[in-house]
């Protein structure tokens, strides 16, 4: 979700699975029991906040484990390395945004215009309240590209998916097309950076109301 995001451009995969910079599709390691997932939440939930406060480079398996209060031994059996673990942390987070986001829309009964401001409100208190996605997505261009690149894929395929099905109801008066689904990501992210980053004030509905009407006139 930074700035650069908009450099991906070809298609993503299909709707709830991560796509690589190759177009394959890949999937996390699962454990097998209930005490491993949360085994696995931990160090993933550390690994954010470890990540989030030092960054990766300043990062260490040692300070995560401690964080996640795991023994060093269970690292190894969820994660080969460093670079294992944030790699599955991009793709953790990139589907903790659309788990937070679906619900919302699928309880919205408005237009699909509406809809992009209500997924955008959610987005944005997603934001406020896990700030560190910023500096992790970020870092992830360098350190887990296939990761990043995929996360911006499948975020925007979903928004398209999601006017193209609009279009087919006859809610829209344009065809959707990649352009239209990256600028309404792009601007997502931007706002979501100044409002849900940089300022824990803001209104965030009445953020997302004056952005859905940028929206209202472009898409009507």
């Amino acid at each position: 979700m930074t700035k650069r995001g908009a450099a991906a451009t070809v298609a993503a995969g299909k709707r709830g699975k991560q796509v690589d910079a190759a177009g394959a599709v890949t999937a996390p390691r699962e454990p097998r029991t209930e005490r491993g997932r949360r085994t696995q939440r931990a160090i993933l939930d550390a690994a954010a906040a470890e990540f989030g406060e030092k960054g990766f480079h300043e990062s260490s398996i040692v300070s995560i484990t401690i964080r996640a209060g795991v023994a060093l031994g269970s690292f190894y059996t969820y994660f080969e390395s460093k670079e294992a673990l944030f790699k599955a942390l991009v793709q953790d987070m990139s589907g903790r945004v659309r788990d937070h986001v679906a619900p919302v829309l699928r309880g919205h009964s408005g237009g699909a215009v509406e809809a992009e401001g209500v997924a955008l409100e959610a987005f944005l208190r997603f934001a406020r309240g896990n700030k560190e996605i910023y500096r992790i997505i970020d870092e992830a261009e360098f350190v887990a590209p296939e990761a990043w690149r995929a996360h911006y894929l499948n975020t925007a395929a979903r928004i398209l998916e999601r006017l193209q099905a609009a279009r087919a109801r006859g809610e829209l008066e344009v065809e959707p097309s990649e352009v239209h689904a990256w600028a309404i990501m792009g601007m997502n992210v931007f706002l979501g950076l100044r409002f849900g980053v940089l300022d824990g004030q803001a209104d965030l509905g009445a953020v997302a109301a004056q952005a859905n009407a940028l929206l209202k006139g472009g898409l009507g």
